[in-house]
């Protein structure tokens, strides 16, 4: 199958570009930065330069291409979490402006398989464990509640698509290399510095899963049932179970704790409902229908 991959030189992108490789596919890389072009080509892609936002060239990229299936992973996400609230607003506009563009031409190229990359983790459990039937917390405060909107803005397009076949993926919180949560990480440099507290009681359930593991059921995605999965891992953790056990899996000291009180006055609402208020996400769908099998999360088997 011909597949292209917009948002190629991120952190999913790498494993997944290599997995489709290996599967056999015909790959293509959208990418923007010269650095990026070069790293599809490393990976056995084939490279293609092009800019999200730019409309009229996501309608010439696509139809010199004519990829049967496009895999939408598009993001502007800082290098640590710390500066996501400044790289939000560029994040949103490149994925719903940008992506749209990208779905428009997929749409006006006959394009067969759409998949879009949403969220597992801002996910409404209504106190369990998220369904692939659960609503994404559109009303939380701050930014989680716009990305949740964005998210769910994502889902109704790529759900609504009636000419092709939608697929949402609602990945966990990524960890792996190349990203915030891995022992090189910008998340385990916070951690390490004593910059990040254990708020309140901690009883926000985080899903994680890896990003091969993620490049791993994206890939058995393109012959799948349309619709939404769950894509994350069979551990969901309280996070005052999985932040000390990460600090102690990189060798940080334990996390100090913090009063909500004095969290909502040092960093408002958001913080509180961060730490206090999500729920993690059952992936029994996305095991029984996309056959993966996620690794177990390495500070948690120490």
């Amino acid at each position: 199958m011909k597949v292209l991959v917009a948002g190629a030189s991120g952190a999913l992108g790498r494993p997944l570009m290599t997995r489709l490789r290996d599967a056999g596919h015909e790959v293509w890389g959208l990418a923007h930065r010269p650095e990026s072009l070069k790293a599809v080509e490393k990976l056995g892609a084939r490279p293609v330069k092009g800019d999200a936002l730019d409309r009229s060239g996501m309608f010439t990229l696509l139809e010199q291409i004519r990829p049967e299936a496009v895999i939408d992973q598009l993001t502007s996400l800082p290098a640590s979490p710390f500066d996501l609230p400044r790289r939000l607003p560029a994040d949103r506009k490149l994925r719903l402006e940008g992506g749209g563009n990208l779905f428009d031409a997929a749409h006006a190229c006959q394009v067969r398989r759409y998949i879009q990359q949403s969220c597992g983790f801002y996910l409404d459990g209504d106190g369990g464990l998220a369904t692939e039937a659960s609503p994404l917390r559109i009303g939380a405060p701050g930014n989680i509640g716009e990305s949740a909107r964005m998210y769910a803005d994502l889902e109704n397009r790529v759900l609504g698509a009636h000419s092709m076949e939608g697929v949402g993926l609602r990945y966990g919180f990524f960890y792996g290399p190349g990203t915030w949560y891995w022992p090189d990480g910008a998340f385990s440099t916070h951690l390490s510095r004593g910059e990040i507290s254990l708020v309140g009681a901690g009883s926000s359930t985080f899903s994680f899963i890896h990003v091969d593991d993620a490049a791993q059921a994206t890939v058995a995605a393109l012959t799948a049932a349309a619709g939404l999965y769950n894509v994350v891992d069979s551990q969901p953790t309280k996070m005052a179970e999985w932040l000390p056990a990460y600090a102690n899996w990189i060798g940080a000291e334990a996390p100090s704790d913090l009063g909500e009180q004095e969290a909502l006055r040092l960093m408002g609402e958001e913080s509180v409902y961060y730490q206090n208020s999500l729920t993690g996400a059952c992936n029994r769908k996305a095991l029984e229908v996309l056959g993966f099998m996620p690794r177990r999360l390495p500070w948690l088997d120490r």
